[in-house]
């Protein structure tokens, strides 16, 4: 039997992150982890190193043939990441 002051834990943990102010740094996270899944396994293996600093997301890619493929489609990279997330985590993307 729930009571009235019951939440379901998904709106405990969304309450939890806006109140410790946690939610940029769990949608970045977010972004990293899912970063293979969007690009393919071809890319993810080849990304040595991916971080997110002041909306801007490095990534370090070991073949410059991807990377200058990953340039051109660099506008279609941040929205597909942003879909994903739910929100605007990253307004620019740099290839190291």
């Amino acid at each position: 039997m729930r009571k009235p002051n019951d939440m379901t834990l998904k709106d405990a943990i969304t309450k939890m992150l806006s109140v410790y102010r946690l939610r940029g740094k769990f949608d970045e996270t977010g972004v990293v982890a899912m970063w293979p899944e969007i690009m393919g396994t071809a890319i993810g293996n080849r990304t040595t190193q991916i971080y997110i600093a002041h909306k801007k997301l490095f990534v370090r890619i070991e073949s410059s043939v991807i990377k200058n493929e990953l340039l051109m489609v660099r506008t279609g990279i941040i929205q597909k990441l942003n879909e994903r997330a739910g929100s605007e985590v990253i307004n620019e993307i740099i290839f190291l």
